[in-house]
């Protein structure tokens, strides 16, 4: 983001002056990215300047703007704004860009319907119920951004296999403390080694695999616990999980590095080369691809780098 804009947004939110935040959200055309195969998804509170202006710069596959936990309700008016100048600002990305927003009758079609002009690459649904719920957001939506639902209550739960109502929803994240604590049971019962932990965690993988869905593990919340943390990437990765939530780079780093699939990555390097130069020799250096999403330089040299590193020759 440019540094004059950066202090105009910066001296707004601090005179707490909405209107003139609003003034400075300018809808522009937006490249979505398509990539499905993120690993790493770091939530970052949408009124929190400092942390949105480093979104080019993080080592997370996928940032998700939150509006909802953590954001109090004097602020959540401002983060939607804050969200939607810095997707603006946004014109193409290499990580996914989704918005949890409210859940739907705390504002959250109000947020949709805003944030469908600033075209974020996916909307995540929080304390999503039912199939009609999930329908009347697709209703709403603009097309070409993705569903995403978080199932965290009972409800959804219990209506898993019926929520992928097309194949605009593409993704689950599992919410296992709220949803623990709908169903009525205990923290103490979030171990690696508790039963109905890992009946939990099998189920909730396999039936989005069923469906089609992308399944995101829970977010671990003591971020600063490295070393249990790893140990439960190890167990996901032993399951069948290829992506976590995160709240933390620390964790980003131990996600993407665990969670690697090493033939897929070369593969998709080859590929990223391969694209990179056919543009090349038309004079394009920056482009979309419906798979790959946004390939420029950098992220071919960075391809280029791993296939080297990997003695493969394109």
């Amino acid at each position: 983001m440019r540094e004059d804009l950066l202090e105009k947004i910066t001296l707004a939110y601090e005179k707490r002056d909405l209107e003139a935040l609003d003034k400075l959200a300018i809808p522009r055309y937006r490249e979505i990215n398509k990539k499905s195969d993120f690993r790493s998804v770091l939530m970052l509170s949408c009124n929190n300047i400092k942390h949105l202006s480093k979104i080019e710069t993080l080592e997370a596959d996928a940032i998700m703007l939150n509006l909802e936990d953590g954001v109090s309700p004097q602020d959540k008016p401002f983060a939607l704004v804050l969200c939607a100048l810095f997707l603006s600002e946004l014109s193409s990305c290499d990580k996914k860009i989704v918005v949890r927003v409210n859940a739907l009758d705390e504002g959250g079609y109000e947020e949709i319907t805003y944030l469908n002009q600033f075209m974020p690459d996916a909307i995540r649904v929080p304390k999503i119920k039912n199939e009609q719920e999930v329908r009347s957001v697709l209703a709403l939506l603009k097309d070409g951004i993705e569903l995403h639902l978080s199932i965290e209550t009972a409800l959804a739960w219990k209506n898993l296999a019926s929520l992928a109502v097309n194949k605009n929803v593409t993704t689950f994240y599992l919410g296992i403390l709220d949803l623990f604590a709908d169903m009525g049971f205990s923290q103490d019962l979030i171990d690696r080694e508790n039963p109905t932990m890992l009946y939990m965690l099998s189920h909730f993988l396999v039936t989005s695999k069923s469906l089609g869905v992308k399944p995101v593990s829970f977010i671990y919340q003591d971020f600063k616990n490295l070393e249990e943390f790893g140990m439960w990437i190890s167990l996901e990765k032993s399951m069948g999980y290829k992506s976590k939530g995160c709240i933390s780079p620390a964790q980003v780093t131990l996600v993407n590095e665990q969670f690697v699939d090493k033939e897929a990555q070369i593969n998709r390097a080859i590929v990223i080369v391969k694209l990179f130069r056919v543009h090349q020799e038309l004079g394009i250096t920056g482009f979309v691809d419906n798979e790959y999403g946004f390939i420029d330089e950098p992220i071919y040299k960075g391809a280029l780098s791993l296939l080297e590193r990997n003695k493969v020759a394109v």
